[in-house]
């Protein structure tokens, strides 16, 4: 154990809030302190895995606050916390404790990425079905057209399965605005793929009740009202969820997604092999 980590007992027992130092002394003086069951010495030391008790009450540090982080995240910044990685998220941001990125965004990719501490609502957020909202702005190399915008919409079958049916909207020849509600790999690059088009510029700008708000490379706490959003939006998610499978077995896209699944196979094969399918170029 580093010497770094320990802290003289009394000083612990005032900085966890319990007493202050002269009356932690006179506590261990009257051996009605412990450490792992011992009574220590006047001046011993302690580390955050001992067990510290005073007249046999447990002593438990006051939880820290979480940190909630919105990231813009720029082109070539990886989302691993893995320090191989030299373009990790984690060293870009260099934030002094310990963070770490909630689900993905592709290495050619910009925009919002939340990152936090807090191993909770990362669970309640990847495991959320329902409103759970990602919009993006998207760039392609071919002028879109009506045909384009409600194809995605409707559904593109990739990946052995068919896309949940989705808001698409053109903002120009080359952009349109994409909500999706599931994040399979690579997912809108592969959708545009499939209809022929490569995508030149993807940028996420909302994450569910989190808009993007700062500059490429920039980072902001989060807000109360925006985590009490989230709670709210991943708690009815996880309510929900089981009936929304139960849905999903019953409805009409489940039939659709069996008959174009052989279909989804065959042209996939076919595109990869056809010299004019722009090749997915991400890593």
């Amino acid at each position: 154990m580093s010497s770094e980590n320990l802290t003289r007992l009394n000083k612990y027992l005032s900085e966890v809030g319990y007493c202050s130092r002269r009356k932690a002394d006179t506590l261990i003086e009257q051996g009605r302190v412990t450490i792992n069951g011992q009574v220590p010495e006047m001046g011993t030391k302690v580390s955050p895995d001992d067990e510290v008790r005073v007249n046999g009450e447990l002593i438990v540090p006051p939880k820290k606050d979480n940190v909630y982080l919105a990231f813009n995240k720029p082109i070539g910044i990886v989302c691993t916390t893995n320090p191989a990685e030299k373009k990790n998220i984690v060293d870009y941001i260099n934030f002094p404790t310990r963070i770490f990125p909630i689900g993905r965004l592709d290495k050619p990719s910009e925009g919002l990425i939340l990152l936090t501490d807090d191993g909770d609502i990362v669970n309640k957020i990847l495991r959320a079905r329902n409103n759970h909202e990602k919009e993006y702005i998207v760039t392609v190399d071919r002028i879109i057209t009506a045909d384009f915008i409600q194809r995605m919409s409707s559904g593109i079958p990739i990946l052995d399965t068919v896309t949940r049916k989705c808001e698409v909207e053109q903002l120009s020849k080359f952009t349109f605005r994409i909500v999706l509600t599931q994040g399979l790999n690579r997912q809108i690059r592969r959708m545009c793929e499939y209809l022929g088009f490569e995508v030149v510029k993807l940028k996420r700008v909302r994450i569910m009740n989190i808009k993007l708000d700062v500059e490429i490379g920039q980072f902001r706490h989060l807000t109360q009202k925006e985590l009490e959003g989230l709670d709210q939006l991943t708690g009815e998610s996880i309510k929900t969820e089981e009936a929304s499978l139960k849905q999903d077995q019953k409805s009409p896209a489940q039939n659709q997604k069996k008959e174009l699944k052989g279909t989804a196979s065959k042209k996939s094969h076919h595109k990869r092999n056809s010299p004019k399918n722009p090749r997915n170029r991400e890593s």
